[in-house]
């Protein structure tokens, strides 16, 4: 039996932008749930820049992608943008095969997505 870790999103704020760490694995279930409702959090208070970072994060399936596009078409409706920071490896291999990475700025480091928004 495979054992599961919990996954832990941190978020914080940098001026205007919300940044959300995910750390653990984004796959089907409550993890997936549990970024959406973060986002959520934070799109209702009112921002409209956002990064997720998923340098903490070793695995991403169908259901973390879907859930980084709902928010970015959400983002994208009420007017605010989706920054995604993801250095070299399996997910940044995820979003690149599945082309998210030309549909969602996506950065090597925080510096770089916040200083996109400027």
């Amino acid at each position: 039996m495979i054992e599961r870790l919990p996954m832990e999103i941190n978020v914080r704020e940098s001026g205007a932008v919300s940044i959300l760490e995910v750390h653990g694995r984004l796959t089907i279930g409550e993890p997936s749930e549990q970024l959406y409702a973060a986002l959520q959090s934070v799109v209702k208070k009112g921002i409209r820049k956002v990064v997720v970072s998923l340098n903490s994060t070793p695995q991403i399936d169908s259901s973390g992608l879907s859930t980084l596009v709902r928010i970015s078409i959400q983002l994208a409706r009420d007017g605010g943008v989706l920054r995604l920071v993801c250095g070299p490896g399996r997910v940044r291999d995820a979003l690149t095969v599945t082309r998210l990475v030309e549909a969602i700025p996506t950065f090597d480091s925080e510096s770089a997505a916040l200083a996109n928004f400027a």
